[in-house]
């Protein structure tokens, strides 16, 4: 009687040669098939095409835009996770509840719900809109506010990949680094961050990929300024709408490689640091 019994984690073969099949041929649908159409059609005229489509002005300012707000969101997330989980993961506090359901808010909001939050925010009608523009001051259809949408949908990534990090370590190590004489920054440098260099790594892979990527919220505040306020998914968009597919896929090829690498990159830590990451409890 107990040999007629399934173990939990087998199946007989032909059930497992089925789930192998729909997961691969759900992957091939979703996946693979919209990433080898992307790059299909970004070489389709040829590989000049695609480096000429990459060449003009306006996908140069989209380049230099996204790599701009991405260099001033990640840094700003990077702080604002390290702090956050740090607060969470050591300490108690009224209001601790509430802080991680405020983290996880960009995972319920709409990115086009955020990017009007602040249009209401700093726009012409708002409390400050007036204020703003009195003093020169640009939020929408600027810079500062891509950077400020674009912070707002990416802040869980870091935070959330370190809380539960930080909370498995508990605070053995910190109370042993100040009962042997070390102050708050020592015992952060050499205790705390080396302990969450790879849950941090990999929440800083998240930000920036998902901080080029984002189209929603940018969409709302940038105003979509030709050569100003439109990044890579926006200028994609545009080339798309002006019949522009070369220049369209290509750029698009871009945000694909990226994903790629995020990808490649986030699998050789593992593969290279497996070891120090499950001692990490990540």
């Amino acid at each position: 009687m107990a040999s007629s019994r399934h173990s939990p984690v087998s199946e007989r073969l032909g059930v497992r040669i089925a789930l192998i099949l729909i997961s691969v041929a759900f992957m091939a649908l979703f996946l693979l098939l919209p990433l080898v159409a992307v790059f299909s059609e970004a070489f389709r005229s040829g590989f000049g095409a695609y480096l000429a489509g990459l060449n003009t002005p306006d996908a140069q300012a989209a380049i230099r835009l996204t790599l701009l707000v991405a260099a001033i969101a990640v840094p700003l997330n990077v702080v604002f996770g390290i702090c956050a989980s740090w607060a969470i993961a050591k300490f108690e506090f009224k209001g601790k509840a509430f802080l991680i359901t405020l983290i996880d808010l960009p995972f319920s909001v709409s990115p086009v719900i955020s990017g009007l939050v602040y249009v209401l925010l700093f726009g012409g009608g708002s409390v400050l809109g007036p204020w703003l523009k009195a003093n020169g001051v640009e939020v929408l259809f600027a810079v500062p506010g891509i950077v400020l949408a674009t912070i707002f949908v990416t802040f869980p990534f870091v935070a959330r990949e370190l809380i539960p990090l930080m909370q498995d370590q508990g605070t053995n190590d910190e109370e042993a680094a100040l009962s042997l004489g070390a102050n708050g920054w020592q015992t952060f440098w050499r205790v705390t961050l080396p302990n969450i260099k790879w849950g941090l790594l990999y929440g800083v892979l998240l930000c920036n990929a998902r901080a080029m990527g984002e189209f929603g919220a940018v969409a709302v505040v940038s105003g979509k300024i030709r050569g100003q306020t439109t990044t890579i998914p926006l200028q994609v968009e545009m080339f798309y709408n002006e019949y522009n597919a070369t220049a369209a896929f290509a750029l698009a090829s871009l945000l694909a490689m990226l994903a790629l690498v995020t990808l490649v990159l986030k699998t050789v830590l593992e593969w290279r640091f497996g070891d120090e990451i499950a001692a990490s409890g990540h």
